[in-house]
């Protein structure tokens, strides 16, 4: 945006709004912003790093993908009960991060199916997601600035 345009905005907010100008936004909401060029990027590695501390997991074994390839999540009654307070804080956490990770809403979709009488199992799916999170602290949304209206998505297959 031009800074005409970007004075223009201000100037109509402040005659709705009382509001001031505080210098370029940074943090706000749990997200933090950087805008590069015409693009702005949110993520939120502040609350990630303040997830993983809060559970201890800040110098755990970082994992590659947020759920294992070859273990397939189920009810399992053999395995041992765990505190379900300490399972649901990890989810809600957890359910925080997808504003801006979509990346993990697949693997806390799994484990939310659990929430009412969880395993161990099930409590180590939910840090072992974390420990993902730990190496990837850094991903985010990139908004840009783009009229057309294709959509553009990237995945992996694996």
């Amino acid at each position: 945006m031009s800074q005409e345009m970007d004075d223009l905005y201000v100037k109509q907010i402040q005659d709705k709004f009382e509001m001031c100008m505080v210098g370029e936004l940074s943090y706000f909401l749990g997200f933090q912003t950087k805008k590069i060029n015409e693009e702005i990027f949110t993520f939120q590695s502040k609350y990630a790093k303040n997830l993983m501390n809060k559970y201890g997991l800040e110098s755990a074994c970082a994992k590659r993908t947020p759920t294992p390839t070859h273990v397939k999540m189920s009810k399992d009654s053999r395995r041992t009960n765990v505190d379900k307070s300490l399972n649901r804080s990890i989810i809600e956490g957890l359910l925080n991060l997808t504003a801006s990770r979509p990346d993990i809403a697949s693997a806390i979709g799994v484990c939310v199916r659990y929430q009412s009488c969880p395993k161990n199992n099930h409590l180590l799916s939910a840090k072992r997601i974390i420990k993902y999170i730990n190496s990837t602290s850094e991903y985010g949304l990139l908004y840009t600035l783009d009229t057309s209206s294709s959509l553009v998505a990237y995945y992996d297959v694996d």
